[in-house]
């Protein structure tokens, strides 16, 4: 540096042990002029040359490093020789002056050093692919596709881990498949991770071709399974149902699914604080296609509410664990098993044998949107009561909650309900 006019010194410990303090410190780097003791600020980041090419550079975080810079075939170079302190100053001018040296018979420290790091890479394990696919790029993804290829890269971790990388072959891929030997959609799953997962690798320039390229899913698992279509429940199988002999918490929460339209997570996680029975609004805070809803509530439905919460017993849940669980002091307040509600209407089923074709929780969302068309609702206001995205650049740009056509809908839909219940039981319609 230059410290008064025609002379000229090089960096000293002691000045870049001041600049790393003072920035480490939310300060600003300083330097003094040796012939009249001015002292002027140095901009961040900061770049000082110690002559050679050596320059020490500091980032606005308090990091600094060494810096070799040259020329090489008509080309500027860079080299970074490590940190400092960790490597000192008189260290970092003996490095720069033996990559120098190379330079001078024509090498290139820099490619060097670069080609050692790929080497080093191709050495990479299956294990430390994955690491590097977490970090990059599965934290970008969705949170149901992060679950859905997390389990799957355990599963690769566990049965390639160890493996060197570049050396995977479609073999290793159809091995593992088989060996997992999960659901044909499950393994479908597996086979898209490690295909995203190897397409990362030859990103990297870890493998020269990816290895699931080629692995057929039915040539190893034969034809996908027929997608089990969604039942929709008869105006007569309703009747039945709504005159089960099941546990009336059980017989209410499906009143409530049918009447609602919403997912059984969505209920069964629920707590009291979510409803407004003055407004007759459920704020469902979060769901599957992401931000929450708030759910009209019709007459049939809030009176199975009221009912359910006096069988609740001051629980802050709608749906709260019951019997001698329900205050058991090591789980205290919680909501009922996801399965509950599913296996109520499997023994219900099994046991009394209804005419009733078998049926799951999730099936009278489809019923209720069948019936909604059925009843006049449009298709666009049944999906909405699903909660379900409207299609394509539709769904982008409409924020619209159509919460008074919900209303409409679930009324409709309700009444119908209401008339079903009244009719099974006997008793006629109330007014």
């Amino acid at each position: 540096m230059r410290s008064g006019k025609g002379k000229t010194e090089g960096l000293q410990t002691l000045q870049l042990q001041h600049w790393v303090r003072a920035v480490k410190a939310g300060g600003i780097p300083s330097i003094r002029d040796a012939d009249n003791g001015v002292i002027t600020e140095l901009k961040l980041p900061l770049a000082r040359s110690d002559g050679g090419g050596l320059t020490f550079t500091l980032s606005k975080a308090g990091t600094a490093a060494w810096v070799l810079r040259y020329r090489t075939g008509g080309r500027a170079r860079e080299l970074t020789i490590g940190n400092f302190p960790d490597i000192s100053l008189a260290e970092a001018r003996k490095i720069s002056r033996e990559k120098r040296a190379e330079v001078d018979r024509a090498g290139d420290p820099a490619a060097d050093k670069r080609q050692v790091k790929a080497l080093a890479m191709k050495d990479w394990t299956v294990r430390q692919l994955i690491d590097d696919y977490r970090e990059k790029i599965l934290t970008g993804l969705g949170d149901s596709t992060q679950k859905g290829y997390g389990r799957s890269l355990k599963r690769v971790e566990d049965r390639l881990g160890s493996l060197i990388a570049s050396k995977i072959s479609p073999l290793d891929i159809v091995e593992l498949i088989e060996h997992v030997a999960a659901p044909w959609n499950e393994s479908r799953m597996l086979l898209t991770t490690a295909k995203m997962l190897f397409k990362h690798a030859a990103g990297r320039r870890l493998v020269s071709a990816n290895p699931c390229a080629g692995v057929e899913l039915t040539a190893l698992l034969g034809k996908r399974p027929s997608i089990k279509r969604r039942l929709m429940l008869s105006t007569a199988e309703l009747s039945t149902l709504f005159t089960a002999d099941m546990n009336r918490e059980n017989l209410l929460t499906v009143k409530v699914l049918l009447g609602t339209a919403v997912r059984s997570g969505e209920l069964r996680t629920a707590k009291w604080d979510q409803f407004d029975f003055e407004q007759d609004i459920w704020t469902v805070p979060t769901s599957k296609t992401g931000p929450g809803i708030q759910i009209p509530l019709t007459a049939p439905v809030k009176s199975w509410l009221l009912e359910l919460k006096k069988l609740s017993a001051g629980s802050s849940y709608v749906l709260p664990v019951r019997g001698d669980y329900k205050n058991a002091a090591a789980s205290g307040d919680r909501p009922i098993n996801p399965n509950t509600i599913g296996a109520a209407i499997e023994f219900w089923i099994i046991e009394q044998k209804p005419k009733v074709r078998r049926f799951t929780p999730h099936d009278l969302r489809s019923t209720a949107k069948s019936h909604m068309r059925a009843l006049g609702v449009p298709s666009d206001i049944s999906e909405m009561c699903l909660n379900h995205r409207l299609p394509g650049i539709e769904g982008i740009y409409d924020v619209h909650t159509y919460f008074d056509e919900r209303k409409q809908a679930l009324t409709v839909w309700c009444d119908h309900l209401k008339l079903i219940e009244s009719t099974a039981s006997g008793i006629g319609i109330s007014t």
